[in-house]
């Protein structure tokens, strides 16, 4: 295998792991009240949104350039 693929599989495997204990932390504290919380849902919800990010761009969806002279 060649190392892009190992990483783009690792990306992958990982924005899913952390995408969903992200989303699923953020659904149980979603009821919760107080600065404090409201602080740390907002960080949990960039969390998220950071790994579905890094998800799209193992699929090669998002930052996919063709290579030069096609």
């Amino acid at each position: 295998m060649h190392a892009a693929v190992i990483e783009r599989l690792g990306a992958v495997i990982a924005g899913i792991v952390v995408a969903a204990v992200a989303f699923y932390a953020l659904y149980k504290d979603w009821r919760a009240e107080g600065t404090e919380n409201q602080v740390f849902k907002l960080m949990l919800l960039l969390l998220g949104l950071g790994a579905v990010l890094a998800l799209l761009a193992g699929l090669n969806v998002i930052g996919f350039s063709p290579p030069k002279g096609a």
